[in-house]
């Protein structure tokens, strides 16, 4: 079999590495620049952070922020339009993965008009040519959109999410400033970190891991586990806040070439059809959809368990495994994770709904465990 790893050109690490973005665009030979990021980054002041190193680089840009928690066609059309408006030649995101989805397929969609209507993205879209060069600063730790291959956007006539995988959209920069995110709340600390721990054990278990993969899913689950309640706790602290920056971009390393599984199956309906935030719907789900694959991850899961800082010794095998799933759910309850869907709004009338999207979704298949539309439900409901 044969394994493919693609990864960004370029990638800095380090508080204040923002610093490196004029070198970068100068690189690139850029001359103007559209920053996509949205409007809560604005109004508060992370996303200045960024436009001060242009402006004191004398580097022209424009600000395109009409982008949603959960970015539609209609954010990209009009992200498409700005783009053209300003004259730009680089694209420079800035936020978490709402952001930048949404300038990966603008800058795929400039390059590749044949798929304007951005529905044809869906899936494995074969587009011939390479995204409008595009730097990206993660402002969460949680995503790793800057360092995938992989974007998803709602298709609002079928309210579904599409989830796009192409290599052509990854950014040929990454900037990964732990700053920047240091105003994010706590709230929000958790369910991204959440998110990026479902990235790991996901693309640890998924079919197509192998040990290249591996080997960085368990360190990300490590420093994950080390360093997410103390970002939760204790907003400024530094140390934490660098340990997940860092960490989910590993994990984000390794799962966009490998996908991912039933969690992400799941989590991206409830996004389309009730706007419930990614990172919430994955946490939410993490543990219970372990529970349901833990006969097919018997080897696998006492990694996860021991990664997670549990004692296994003395266990059983099938025992590690379930402590594994235990100390997930632990985690999730610690930083104040919602445990059923009716905390979100979601009722029983809609798991149907919900189980259809999920079990036609890219990421399904993945899992470790094969899973009918039946399980689909029952795991919804037994979430409810």
């Amino acid at each position: 079999m044969t394994h493919r790893f693609i990864l960004n050109e370029t990638s800095f690490f380090g508080p204040g590495s923002r610093a490196e973005l004029p070198a970068q665009i100068a690189r690139l030979g850029g001359k103007k620049i559209l920053v996509v990021t949205d409007p809560g980054l604005l109004k508060f002041g992370v996303a200045k952070k960024v436009t001060d190193v242009l402006e004191a680089a004398e580097i022209p840009f424009d600000i395109f922020s009409d982008v949603k928690p959960n970015p539609t066609v209609a954010n990209v059309h009009a992200g498409i339009d700005a783009f053209h408006a300003s004259g730009a030649d680089i694209i420079v995101a800035i936020g978490g993965g709402s952001a930048m989805d949404t300038a990966k397929a603008i800058g795929i969609v400039v390059r590749n008009p044949e798929f304007a209507d951005v529905i044809s993205l869906e899936g494995c879209a074969p587009t011939r040519h390479k995204s409008v060069p595009m730097i990206a600063l993660p402002t969460t730790a949680g995503t790793a959109a800057e360092t995938t291959i992989n974007y998803v956007i709602i298709d609002e006539q079928k309210q579904k999410k599409m989830v796009c995988v192409d290599p052509n959209d990854i950014p040929v920069c990454a900037i990964i400033d732990a700053e920047l995110m240091y105003s994010l709340p706590p709230s929000l600390t958790a369910a991204t970190g959440l998110d990026a721990l479902t990235h790991a054990i996901e693309g640890f278990v998924t079919k197509a891991a192998w040990p290249m993969s591996d080997m960085f899913e368990l360190e990300a689950i490590r420093m994950i586990a080390r360093h997410l309640p103390i970002a939760v706790a204790e907003p400024d602290n530094a140390e934490a806040r660098d340990g997940m920056a860092v960490a989910q971009y590993i994990a984000g390393m390794a799962f966009s070439n490998v996908g991912l599984g039933l969690v992400h199956g799941m989590a991206h309906p409830m996004g389309s059809l009730f706007d419930v935030p990614h990172g919430v719907a994955n946490a939410l789900l993490l543990p219970t959809v372990m529970e349901f694959n833990l006969p097919c991850c018997l080897d696998k899961f006492p990694r996860v368990a021991e990664a997670m800082g549990v004692d296994i010794s003395g266990m059983t095998k099938e025992q590690a495994a379930r402590a594994a799933c235990d100390a997930v759910r632990a985690l999730a309850v610690k930083v104040g994770i919602p445990q059923h869907l009716s905390e979100l709004g979601i009722k029983e009338t809609d798991i149907a709904a919900l189980a259809d999207q999920a079990i036609a979704d890219v990421c399904t298949p993945g899992n470790p465990r094969d899973v009918t539309v039946d399980d689909v439900r029952s795991l919804y409901l037994s979430v409810l």
